[in-house]
């Protein structure tokens, strides 16, 4: 017959293992932010309530999500993370700078694009102009 002591396991030998125990971080340590955003620039804020001037086939004309479309053009300023200078833009509602920004592809010729793009510039200068924004 066996005893009873015979049959218990040490627990010393489960303790026993390859992994090391996890080291607690101390609450002082320094904890990683996100990086903030770039305040808005005078001609950027200056989009909220204005009409779209970009008026894409996509458009949906509400003035309440009108943002400030910067140019994907390399000639305007635009580069690999950068991107054009505020006065190379035009106001945009939000389906028509997500059109603007890749939504295009396969729905419409690049030049086409562009068209319409360097006449919403024009409009938009103009409402910057006579805002005071712009030379």
């Amino acid at each position: 017959m066996m005893r009873r002591t015979e049959l218990k396991r040490s627990t010393s030998q489960l303790a026993r293992n390859g992994f090391k125990a996890k080291q607690k971080v101390p609450d002082s340590a320094p904890k990683r932010l996100k990086a903030k955003r770039k305040p808005l620039t005078k001609i950027q804020k200056s989009a909220k309530g204005q009409p779209c001037t970009l008026r894409l086939p996509v458009c949906n004309f509400d003035p309440a999500t009108t943002v400030w479309c910067h140019s994907n053009s390399y000639s305007d300023g635009k580069g690999m993370g950068l991107k054009a200078r505020d006065e190379e833009g035009c106001y945009g509602c939000f389906a028509c700078h997500a059109f603007l920004d890749g939504g295009y592809a396969g729905r419409m010729p690049r030049s086409l694009l562009d068209t319409y793009f360097d006449l919403a510039r024009a409009e938009s200068q103009q409402i910057l102009k006579t805002m005071g924004l712009m030379p």
